[in-house]
């Protein structure tokens, strides 16, 4: 059991709580990025620098988990292959995406994409509410006690 972090859009403040959950829970926590990133120095902390390039990171992290690894990402592609390979997708946002939504969500996902390649302003996602960042840390929590009893 590990987890995965699509870092390079990863809230700094999603990271931290990671990193918090990862020592004191002792599971394995993977940061994959195509940057430099600041990690804190742990067992349980580990990152993985890939070369820049359209889903570069994604697809590693794909190649890497193994089923039942919880994968941190808001990419709704970098899910459905995720889930599709047996693991669970959390959004930052503190959504578990299922077999069940992913297909509505790359639907959308798709739409708006159109949207935006024929001139469409849509703008970007809101900041993160206080509210998501502890629907986040609550779904965390709930994963890894689930986890810990296997």
């Amino acid at each position: 059991m590990a987890i995965w972090v699509d870092a390079d859009a990863c809230p700094v403040v999603i990271r931290e709580i990671l990193f918090r959950a990862a020592v004191r829970t002792k599971v394995t926590l993977t940061l994959v990025a195509n940057q430099y990133l600041k990690t804190p120095t742990s067992p349980y902390i580990c990152k993985l620098q890939v070369s820049a390039g359209f889903d570069v990171a994604d697809n590693e992290i794909v190649k890497r988990m193994n089923s039942g690894d919880l994968v941190i990402t808001s990419d709704i592609p970098l899910a459905a292959e995720v889930i599709e390979k047996g693991g669970l997708a959390l959004s930052t946002r503190g959504e578990m995406y299922t077999s069940e939504n992913i297909r509505a969500r790359l639907n959308m996902r798709d739409f708006m994409d159109t949207l935006r390649s024929s001139g469409v302003q849509t703008g970007g996602p809101p900041p993160l509410s206080q509210s998501e960042k502890q629907q986040f840390a609550n779904c965390l929590d709930r994963w890894l006690q689930q986890h810990k009893s296997k």
